[in-house]
């Protein structure tokens, strides 16, 4: 196919260098900024009219310093609910004109601390920042070179700080109480190695019922491998017969329900699981995992708009608070 005929694209450096004027000024008349000349602005939309000239998000920005970029930090976008946080910032973002810059961090403090520089050397309009590495500390030094920024499942906030929580540790105090009350089966926290803050908390709203109560408990650490968790739990089962077991998430949970079928035991009636997390496959997977619902991609959605209204000095409910509910599925009998 010939691309002869295909046109070049115009530039605002062309617009600026054909009208003789400044590239601040073309981007004051694209935004329609009161303090141009009328004889300016003039000149620039019979050049911008001529060449064909469509403005971008840089010509658009350099009036008010603005990059139209959120930069986005995730420990991995592997994860479903990763995912579905993501796709809900991209659909704010693309509706109010900015792009993402996804950057991760893979749990890592050493990778958390390269992020830092790579948000503020970017000259990002802001960060969403869903990631345990990075301290309060951290998001301190990010605030200092003017970025705002919103952070997920942390309490901090200030005037460029917003954050979003959520009430996954309350729930597990719930179900933690309800079993001790009405089945006093023993419980199992299953903890996987940089699970993050949101597991952390959790467990240690686990512990934390079980040590009030005076009552036993297990934590049994397990990697973050459907297959390997499935082999692990395999063996467990045929020395342990019964309990209720708490997963971070599905996959974690389907490996151990698995297992345990796999060992002839029965599900609810001799092993019961919870999946802290819980997406779609929790209604895929046979049978269906009773979970902590939390829809993030409304999560991301709120975010954005959150992170937008802050950089537009708009924002005065700096933190809002997610509550995701229990699912109850065939895993459990309560």
């Amino acid at each position: 196919m010939s691309t002869d005929n295909k046109k070049p694209r115009v530039t605002i450096y062309e617009v600026a260098k054909k009208a003789g004027v400044s590239l601040a000024t073309v981007s004051r008349v694209i935004n329609n900024a009161n303090n141009v000349s009328q004889e300016a602005k003039n000149k620039v939309n019979d050049v911008i009219k001529k060449l064909g000239f469509k403005p971008s998000a840089l010509a658009q920005g350099l009036a008010t310093s603005k990059s139209f970029i959120i930069a986005v930090v995730v420990p991995s976008a592997n994860y479903v609910y990763i995912s579905n946080f993501i796709n809900g910032i991209q659909e704010v973002a693309k509706n109010k004109g900015f792009k993402i810059l996804l950057l991760t961090t893979s749990h890592s403090k050493l990778d958390a601390t390269k992020v830092i520089e790579d948000v503020i050397k970017s000259h990002v309009d802001g960060v969403i920042i869903f990631d345990d590495e990075l301290t309060s500390d951290d998001i301190r030094n990010i605030n200092s070179y003017s970025v705002p920024a919103v952070i997920i499942n942390h309490n901090v906030s200030g005037e460029t700080t917003g954050c979003i929580l959520f009430n996954h540790d309350e729930l597990i105090r719930k179900v933690v109480l309800d079993n001790i009350s009405h089945n006093g089966i023993d419980m199992t926290f299953i903890h996987v190695h940089n699970g993050g803050r949101l597991l952390n908390k959790v467990e240690k709203a686990f512990v934390q019922v079980h040590e009030n109560s005076n009552k036993d408990y297990n934590i049994i650490n397990c990697d973050d491998s459907y297959t390997q968790t499935y082999e692990d739990f395999k063996e467990y089962f045929k020395y342990n017969k019964k309990g209720y077991f708490i997963a971070y998430r599905d996959s974690i949970a389907a490996a151990v329900l698995n297992a345990a079928m796999d060992n002839n035991l029965r599900i609810p009636e001799d092993v019961q699981v919870l999946s802290i997390i819980g997406t779609k496959y929790s209604k895929i997977i046979r049978p269906n995992i009773t979970n902590l619902y939390l829809d993030f991609n409304e999560v991301g959605k709120i975010a954005t708009s959150m992170l937008i209204d802050i950089s537009n000095n708009n924002l005065y409910k700096k933190v809002n608070k997610f509550e995701a509910k229990i699912v109850k599925y065939n895993t459990t009998i309560e």
